[in-house]
C-alpha cells in the first residue's frame, strides 16, 4: 500500500473536544473548584485560578511531562493560600478537579463519521495537534479506540513545544514515516474558543497563533497547506445549533479537500 500524500491536522480543545471550553467557564469552574476541594484550599473563584495556578504555570505544563496534576499541586504548594494546609490535601484536590476536568474533554461524538472515513483512507494522514498537558494524550487516545484507527496524536507536552512554533512541526515530521506529501488542511479553533479568563483565548493571541502556524507549516511541508478556522458563530440562537452546523459545515469542506486530485 502507497504512503499517504494527504495531512488532515486537527485541532482538540475547542474544535474536536467541544465541551472542553465549557468546563472554564464561571459557573462551571467554580463549581469544579468547590466539589474537588481546590475552594476550601484557597482557590475559590475562576480569577484566582487562572491568575494564580493556571497562566503562570501553561508554559511548563503544556511543554514538559510534569502532568496537569502535579502541576497544580506544586503552583498551590508554593502560593500557601492556605497556611497549615496538608500536601496530601493538595494533592488530592488537585487530582480530583483533573480528573473532572478530563472528563469533560472528550472528543465530540458528532465529529464520529468524519474521523472514520479518514481513519479508512489510505491516502490520508489523519493528525490530532494539541498544545495541553500530558495527561491528555491517554485520553484521547482512548477516545480514538471508539471513534476510529489510524489517527496519530501529537501533544505538545511530549514534543517539547507549541505548535505555534516551527518545531512542533519539524519534530512531527521526523517522526512519521512520509511519502511526498502534496498537500495539509488545517481544522483549529487556534484558541478562539476557549474559556474567558484563559490568556490562551484573547482575540489578538488567536489571530497571531493562526498566522504563525499556517507560516510554520508551509515552511515545514513542500505542498499546499490550507487551514479551516474552527470559530464557532455567537450569533446563532445557541451553542448547540452553532456547534453542529460548524461540524457538518467543517466536514463537507474535508470531503471536497479529500476529493481533489
Amino acid at each position: 500500500m502507497s504512503r499517504p500524500d494527504k495531512w488532515v491536522i486537527f485541532d482538540y480543545s475547542g474544535t474536536l473536544s467541544l465541551e472542553a471550553p465549557l468546563f472554564g467557564r464561571p459557573e462551571n469552574l467554580a463549581r469544579a473548584l468547590r466539589e474537588s476541594g481546590l475552594a476550601a484550599l484557597g482557590v475559590a473563584t475562576p480569577e484566582v485560578f487562572w491568575t494564580k495556578l493556571v497562566n503562570p504555570t501553561w508554559s511548563e505544563g503544556s511543554t514538559t511531562g510534569i502532568g496537569y496534576k502535579r502541576l497544580l499541586a506544586k503552583q498551590m504548594a508554593s502560593l500557601n493560600l492556605v497556611p497549615g494546609a496538608l500536601q496530601s490535601q493538595i494533592d488530592a484536590a488537585a487530582e480530583r478537579f483533573v480528573d473532572d476536568y478530563l472528563n469533560h474533554s472528550r472528543i465530540d461524538p458528532r465529529w464520529k463519521g468524519t474521523l472514520t472515513r479518514l481513519s479508512e483512507d489510505p491516502s490520508v494522514r489523519t493528525i490530532i495537534a494539541t498544545d495541553h498537558y500530558a495527561e491528555a494524550t491517554a485520553i484521547i487516545a482512548g477516545d480514538l479506540r471508539s471513534l476510529a484507527s489510524r489517527i496519530f496524536v501529537a501533544n505538545s507536552a511530549e514534543i517539547g513545544v507549541w505548535k505555534g512554533d516551527r518545531r512542533f512541526w519539524e519534530r512531527l515530521r521526523d517522526s512519521l514515516p512520509l511519502a511526498a506529501i502534496r498537500r495539509v488542511l488545517v481544522i483549529d479553533d487556534f484558541g478562539g474558543n476557549e474559556a474567558p479568563g484563559d490568556d490562551y483565548a484573547l482575540p489578538a493571541e488567536v489571530l497571531t497563533r493562526q498566522a504563525k502556524t499556517l507560516a510554520n507549516l508551509r515552511a515545514v511541508f513542500p505542498g499546499e497547506v490550507e487551514g479551516i478556522p474552527f470559530f464557532l458563530n455567537a450569533s446563532l440562537p445557541d451553542r448547540e445549533t452553532a456547534e453542529a452546523r460548524l461540524i457538518a459545515e467543517t466536514a463537507v469542506r474535508i470531503d471536497e479537500f479529500l476529493r481533489r486530485p
